[in-house]
């Protein structure tokens, strides 16, 4: 059976297909041309052209199941498409990538955080952090851009971190140039970067075990922060396959 899973993130719009258990296709899209390109609104639904965004699926008869969730989730009803909870889609996705049924979730998205304990399978808790994007990855872009290197490059550095004390990360912008005027390296700002964000991300996870940590969203991709991490958490790290497509492989497993 086909399925189709969409995560409408805030920064990517990203999709997956499966065939029973395997994965067709992955799709990304930056996420407000998109909307623009290929979306509207039919009697208070949103609604996709998925040929146009040049997808390979053929809705017969609304006979593929879609589930979708995501950013906007709570105010957006994607036509055709059941519409599941962030962390739900998550949790399945972590599960489905890894096989692991006990762990805790740290994904790191566009704009939020969110950290979640599963138990055998169950969710048992969760908390988020959408209030501020300083502890998300749009922090590490803008950081990124301020120093004027990739995010590759930002994500290979993890020592001799200078220390960054914003909690804003406006302020932290303002903070990063003031430590680069004072003409340290560029390794050891790329570093305090990293560490500034492990520094936002431990007080959320100090309520939950940390026996199995599950990384997802596109900062799993920072080597530095993994290696940060597993140092000042002592947990078995996790980075699933495809960690930026977390949410939507959840959807299709949820589909299917």
């Amino acid at each position: 059976m086909t399925a189709l899973g969409i995560d409408l993130g805030s920064r990517r719009i990203k999709m997956i297909a499966f065939q029973d258990k395997n994965i067709l296709w992955f799709k990304s899209f930056d996420t407000i041309p998109f909307y623009k390109q290929y979306s509207g609104i039919h009697e208070g639904k949103l609604t996709i052209d998925f040929s146009a965004a040049g997808v390979d699926i053929e809705f017969q008869e609304k006979a593929i199941p879609v589930v979708a969730t995501g950013y906007g989730r709570n105010n957006i009803d994607l036509e055709n498409a059941r519409v599941i909870p962030e962390i739900q889609a998550h949790c399945k996705g972590a599960e489905f990538q890894t096989g692991l049924t006990t762990f805790t979730l740290l994904d790191m998205g566009g704009q939020d955080t969110k950290v979640a304990r599963v138990e055998n399978g169950l969710l048992v808790d969760f908390i988020m952090n959408d209030k501020c994007a300083a502890s998300s990855g749009r922090y590490l872009e803008s950081m990124a851009a301020v120093l004027d290197v990739s995010l590759e490059e930002l994500s290979r550095h993890a020592s001799n971190p200078i220390p960054l004390n914003a909690t804003c990360g406006i302020f932290g912008e303002s903070e990063l140039i003031g430590k680069i005027i004072e003409g340290h390296p560029l390794e050891h700002l790329c570093a305090g970067v990293n560490n500034a964000l492990l520094k936002r991300v431990l007080p959320m996870l100090r309520p939950f075990d940390k026996d199995t940590l599950i990384v997802t969203g596109g900062v799993a991709k920072n080597g530095a922060l993994i290696c940060l991490l597993e140092t000042s958490t002592q947990a078995r790290i996790v980075v699933p396959p495809h960690p930026q497509f977390n949410g939507a492989i959840g959807c299709a497993a949820q589909a299917r």
